[in-house]
């Protein structure tokens, strides 16, 4: 993709504001729109050669456009990117601009679940080994920014948002973790959510490599569609793939002898963290990684905020944060990890797909759930329906207030809410925040 003469880019949040410095560096044009206002933006400046155009939506600001850069946020339905296309002006996401534009292998992984922790792990193996590493994306730094650091190599968290706009985004080591309902209410359906996440594979080739979950049916029946050499990742045993061993991951590649990675020293806990450990064992090695970086990335990283993070252990009750399990399929693998019982703290903004997969997961491990936020009745509704015990409160603090009232010991007390969190909070990090206060604040 070459250079356009002017450029719309559509949100002047963080990753609109990277792209529009991007591409002002290199003396293009930018258009910068967004519908909010300077104050809600909390604007501070605009880059030299930015044109500002602030709280305005119309068809006049493709005037003398040939390309559009959407910020993830923005639909893919919005009428004008829709008026774009008609007029013929392509419209192309963050990650193809930063693609075409680096001069270094990318790494990427999407999922449904995991893809930050398998991210910063792999980013860690490689900043282990000396390489200059750029890691990013939808983990919270913008991959065009990767332009001003000149990394030898980027590692990216790619979302399903980011994925709707790639033509020529050509990862060396593609990535996907697992597949299950999410973003519904953006997507429509499940099979839109899963053909924007195969979209991370449509621009590779036979020298690129795919590495998929064998054990996450959605997952797998893309292999054998896939152009860029496929490698695996589950919990048995493969000829080539990544597969769990006595004590930890073994990994078996084409031509080169078996590799172990003990997992002892780890603080990831929990089967879905060994999900994530054998995936960015094998992007990690195939992006270059030395074996020792590997082991050495294993058991220094530290679990991420809110994703499985013990809170504190009261009268012989241990309670969990998992606020980062933002749909159905990240809760029901949050569960997995607990043999039981469990006390349930759930609830938000549904994603669209329903509660049968959280219902399945919680009977016969959940003694109680207590229920929260907008969703909490349909949430109700499947969960009584598979024999699990339910109780509305209207805020998290009562949740946490109602948990401890009915734990005992040897009970396990996890927020793992299954829904967004924007009917009641900023982002699931201000509901760890609060749920983590709320629980420290209890005599």
């Amino acid at each position: 993709m070459g250079l356009p003469r002017q450029t719309l880019v559509l949100g002047a949040g963080r990753t609109g504001q990277a792209v529009a410095r991007a591409f002002a560096a290199r003396g293009v044009g930018v258009r910068l729109a967004d519908i909010r206002s300077r104050e809600a933006l909390a604007l501070h400046g605009t880059p030299r050669g930015v044109e500002l155009r602030l709280g305005e939506d119309g068809e006049h600001l493709l005037a003398g456009v040939d390309l559009v850069v959407p910020s993830p946020g923005i639909p893919s339905g919005a009428r004008l990117l829709a008026a774009a296309r008609a007029r013929g002006i392509p419209v192309r996401s963050e990650i193809e601009v930063a693609c075409a534009l680096l001069d270094c292998p990318i790494l990427a992984i999407t999922g449904t679940n995991g893809k930050s922790t398998t991210t910063t792990l792999v980013g860690l193996a490689l900043e282990r080994a000396g390489r200059r590493t750029f890691t990013g994306g939808n983990l919270g730094t913008p991959l065009i920014t990767a332009l001003e650091r000149a990394p030898e190599i980027a590692v990216v968290e790619v979302s399903s948002f980011q994925l709707e706009w790639v033509d020529r985004f050509r990862p060396k080591v593609a990535c996907l973790l697992n597949l299950s309902p999410d973003h519904l209410d953006r997507h429509g359906s499940f099979p839109e959510y899963r053909d924007a996440k195969s979209r991370l594979f449509a621009a590779q080739t036979p020298d690129d490599f795919a590495v998929l979950n064998r054990d996450d049916r959605e997952t797998w029946q893309l292999a054998s569609g896939l152009a860029a050499r496929v490698v695996s990742f589950g919990l048995e045993p493969v000829a080539c793939g990544a597969f769990v061993g006595e004590g930890g991951v073994v990994l078996r590649l084409p031509d080169r002898p078996e590799e172990h990675y003990p997992l002892a020293r780890t603080r990831l806990v929990g089967r879905h963290n060994v999900e994530n450990i054998l995936a960015a064992v094998t992007v990690a090695r195939l992006g270059g990684a030395p074996r020792e970086a590997v082991q050495a990335a294993i058991d220094a990283i530290e679990p991420l905020p809110h994703r499985l993070a013990f809170v504190r252990e009261r009268g012989g009750v241990r309670w969990f944060d998992d606020s980062k399990a933002t749909n159905v399929g990240a809760a029901a693998k949050s569960l997995e990890s607990f043999a039981g019982p469990v006390i349930l703290l759930a609830g938000g903004v549904g994603k669209g797909g329903g509660y049968e997969l959280l219902a399945r997961a919680t009977a016969g491990k959940v003694r109680l759930a207590l229920l929260f936020g907008r969703a909490r009745d349909e949430m109700a509704t499947a969960l009584t329906a598979g024999g699990v015990p339910v109780a509305r409160v209207k805020t998290l603090e009562a949740a946490v207030a109602g948990a401890a009232a009915a734990a005992t010991p040897g009970d396990t007390v996890l927020l793992a809410p299954g829904c967004a969190s924007f009917d009641m909070f900023s982002d699931y990090a201000a509901r760890g925040r609060a749920f983590r206060a709320a629980v420290e604040a209890l005599p």
